[in-house]
């Protein structure tokens, strides 16, 4: 009996092995090559991070960060471990005696409906995982086996485990547990609990099945499961599970202060960037860390600026009517409320409510959570109904006059109301997202740093960014470099130029005739008040007198436009440009006039650290040392592009824009600054681009599909509101810095009118920026009526006013010397400047 107990033993023993021969054969032949692994580079997220590390977006196909099994806690491995494969560190790949054990228990639930138990090891994953498909075949599984058993006598133990720890899925689009810790928990993987160790732990069966949020019990059962294999493995007391088992599984979205907030449309600019550069793949799998220019401090105002500003243009403009409407208020509202789809561009701080009660004198409101609250009349006085027509109707006296039962709207808490006095709990103000749109831009001007950009109200309503995207008419924004052609060209800020009509004709052409905002001329006035008062007819004689091809060539050498038009309309910003790029071109006035260009991103590492791109590529060979003690000279390569003479003596004009001239309003940022303004025709597009000494802004507003903004908006009463309260802000608590004065400007006190030396009780005293050899004699010391302007042919008595102003020979007189011209331009007629900041006073130049 033993004799045949023996041979039946021996027959199936090699049966068994010559069968397992035969299979290893068959599906050893064609299998992947285990070896690659050696060489294995995951899919990585791309992390795009602001300028002082903080997190603005993440780039992947699969989210995932890579972490070495010596830098993982030793508390992750073995969570891991005692859930997955309590015997990895003994087998040779394939765990017998647990499969035999799940064979045993899946024969004993046969026809309860359970899931049937697999024994799959934590090698036999990383073989399916990595190189093969997840089909539950019998085919997959025997190949998985032979795998196994390869990766163990290739690979060491900790090796196959971090390749595991870094590939699994582990939901909420994580890739490995490094990722899982921060979608989960906002966590690093030494920051987290035994509980959430655990959790993680138990998530690779299933992460759906087990999502806290959706599925609680299953989660914290499958937790507390993983915590009673950790104890039974001894890898924990007892007294620690139980604390573990306590603690709530509470998932925590990124901290604000690890994220950016607002930077949407930075970080689409940015993707594309590193898009063109790098590729697709390099951009979603290659785990690139991308430091970028975003200061996330000055993102976060000019977000605000530039929504508030929008906002408040939109009010102006009148209410266009609620969101929507139910068909009346019942039991149901709150449900109904629920249904409504958000609209798109929506702040955050802003809540969707529908109109529950219209009292005499405020708005009762019901939200999705039934909280109550209330609109008083002061919050909605600016809501005055607009008709199909755009045409408003009267300032509403109570509230049943804008909103009625049933309307869904859009509020924002308010605890204060405009002239700060305190509000009841639960007051709100009555909303709507404005149609209008317009962008920000606010870079270093000495490096060409992008440090915040806002391409529109929302990168949710349109991602469309009218910062680097989009061509507008700047208007008179453009007149500078005209200006700046001139002075580099003979000119000085107290030139006299001719402010009378020009007319300019062509034969089978209608004559082109521009004219001044008002339609007054002044005669003869100094190119420091041409540019102040944005005075149409002055610019285009100094064009025609300087020649369209000069100013053409520092409109293109400066990057405002590509390819300028030879058209005297263009010096008048009948041309088109973006807002980064008239922004580019006024800091290169500020900086002295050195070329810069926008820079979005500092520095992109790969995934191993190494720099793979450096936007600063200036040479020092002195950075490479470790003297830290001695700071290394930089040698400033950039391009000159104009005389740092003439570009301060631009600088300077444009500060009294600000003083005296059509951007006073910007004076009440209460710190040195300058800049211009800007309207196109029939006020469609309205700007202010200016700077501080180390702070260059650009800001454009207008419709997207351009019309006018109406008859008496502008660039000093849109855009430079704009300007204005993102600078009062990004400038506050700063030192107010004069603008730096170059080498070889000779400051002289002369007649800001007339451009002569001041008398000793001159009452127009200016002292005027002159480059040496320019400054006017004292010899041309005078006063406005003293007839000694021969030299100029001016000095004809009957051609003066009383007040000592200029009149000229009657406009559209023929005997004026016209200059070369086209007429016509892109988009129409130019514009007719702009229109003064404030109301004129007795004795101002308008």
């Amino acid at each position: 009996m033993f004799k045949l107990f023996l041979s039946l033993a021996l027959f199936f023993t090699v049966s068994g092995a010559g069968a397992g021969a035969v299979v290893y054969d068959r599906y050893s032949a064609d299998l992947p090559d285990y070896q690659a692994l050696e060489k294995y580079e995951p899919d990585i997220t791309t992390r795009v991070l602001a300028s002082d590390g903080r997190l603005m977006a993440e780039y992947a196909t699969e989210k995932r960060i890579y972490v070495p099994i010596d830098a993982m806690p030793d508390r992750i491995r073995k969570a891991f471990i005692a859930a997955e494969d309590k015997n990895f560190y003994t087998h040779s790949g394939v765990d017998f005696v647990a499969m035999v054990r799940a064979m045993g228990q899946n024969v004993e639930s046969l026809g309860s409906g359970r899931r049937p138990k697999g024994a799959s090891t934590i090698t036999q994953q990383v073989a399916k995982n990595f190189l093969l498909t997840p089909a539950p075949t019998l085919d997959r599984k025997i190949k998985e086996a032979i795998l196994a058993f390869r990766i163990e006598q290739a690979f060491s133990k900790d090796y196959i485990l971090e390749l595991y720890l870094n590939e699994i899925f582990l939901g909420m689009r994580s890739y490995g547990v490094a990722a899982a810790a921060l979608n989960y928990f906002n966590k690093s993987l030494d920051e987290l609990t035994l509980g959430e160790t655990a959790f993680l732990a138990a998530l690779p069966k299933g992460p759906n099945n087990y999502h806290p949020e959706r599925h609680p019990e299953a989660a914290k059962a499958r937790r507390d499961w993983v915590l009673q294999r950790m104890q039974e493995d001894g890898y924990i007391t007892a007294a620690e599970a139980d604390a573990a088992r306590a603690e709530p599984i509470v998932l925590r979205s990124r901290d604000e202060t690890q994220s950016a907030r607002n930077a949407g449309f930075f970080s689409e600019e940015v993707r594309r960037i590193v898009q063109a550069r790098f590729g697709d793949d390099a951009l979603y799998k290659g785990g690139l860390y991308v430091r970028t220019t975003m200061d996330p401090a000055l993102q976060e105002m000019a977000t605000r600026a530039l929504q508030n500003g929008l906002m408040e243009y939109d009010r102006r403009h009148g209410w266009r009517g609620p969101v929507a409407r139910l068909p009346g208020v019942d039991d149901q509202w709150a449900e109904n409320l629920k249904a409504v789809s958000r609209p798109q561009g929506m702040p955050s701080r802003w809540r969707m409510a529908v109109v529950l009660r219209v009292d005499p004198t405020e708005v009762k409101l019901g939200f999705e959570d039934g909280y109550g609250g209330q609109i008083p009349m002061s919050e909605m006085t600016w809501a005055r109904p607009v008709n199909e027509r755009g045409q408003m109707g009267a300032t509403p006296k109570k509230p049943s006059d804008i909103l009625a039962p049933g309307d869904i709207i859009l509020v924002e808490p308010r605890e204060k109301d405009a002239r700060g006095k305190a509000l009841p709990a639960g007051t709100f103000s009555l909303r709507q997202i404005p149609a209008v749109e317009g962008a920000l831009v606010a870079m270093d001007p000495h490096t060409g740093r992008v440090l915040a950009m806002v391409g529109g109200f929302s990168p949710e309503r349109s991602e469309f960014n009218r910062v680097t995207q989009a061509l507008r008419q700047p208007g008179s924004v453009f007149k500078p470099f005209v200006y700046l052609a001139a002075l580099d060209h003979g000119y000085t800020p107290a030139t006299l130029i001719l402010d009378e009509p020009f007319v300019y004709k062509v034969p089978g052409a209608p004559a082109w005739s521009p004219r001044n905002y008002g339609g007054q001329f002044f005669g003869p006035t100094t190119l420091r008040i041409g540019v102040e008062k944005s005075r149409n007819l002055m610019t285009v004689r100094l064009a025609n007198a300087v020649g369209m091809d000069t100013v053409a060539e520092y409109a293109e050498r400066f990057g405002v436009v590509e390819k300028m038009p030879r058209l005297l309309s263009a010096a008048l910003g009948a041309v088109e440009t973006r807002v980064i790029d008239i922004t580019t071109a006024y800091a290169m006035l500020v900086n002295g006039g050195r070329r810069i260009h926008p820079v979005y991103i500092d520095r992109i590492q790969d995934r191993h650290g190494v720099t793979v791109f450096r936007s600063d590529t200036r040479p020092c060979d002195e950075c490479q040392g470790t003297d830290t003690a001695h700071i290394p000279s930089i040698e400033d390569n950039r391009e000159i592009m104009t005389d740092p003479l003439s570009a301060y003596q631009m600088v300077s004009i444009l500060q009294g824009v600000v003083q005296r001239g059509t951007g006073a309003r910007v004076a009440a940022v209460g710190k040195t600054v300058a800049g211009k303004t800007g309207t196109s025709n029939d006020s469609r597009d309205t700007w202010f681009v200016g700077f501080s000494p180390d702070l260059a802004v650009g800001v454009f507003v207008g419709f997207d599909t351009p019309r006018s903004l109406g008859s008496r908006e502008a660039g000093s009463t849109v855009a430079a509101p704009i300007f204005t309260a993102f600078m009062k802000e990004a400038l506050a608590g700063k030192p107010d810095i004069p603008f730096r004065v170059p080498p070889g400007i000779n400051f002289v006190r002369i007649d800001r009118l007339l451009g002569y030396r001041a008398g000793p009780d001159d009452p127009n005293a200016f002292l005027e920026a002159f480059k040496p050899g320019t400054e006017p004699s004292m010899a041309q010391m005078m006063t406005p009526l003293d007839g000694s302007m021969g030299a100029d042919g001016y000095d004809d008595p009957n051609l003066w006013s009383d007040d000592g102003y200029y009149i000229g020979r009657g406009q559209g007189d023929p005997s004026q010397p016209q200059g070369p011209g086209v007429p016509g331009a892109p988009g129409g007629m130019p514009g007719y400047g702009e229109p003064p900041s404030t109301a004129p006073v007795a004795g101002d130049v308008y």
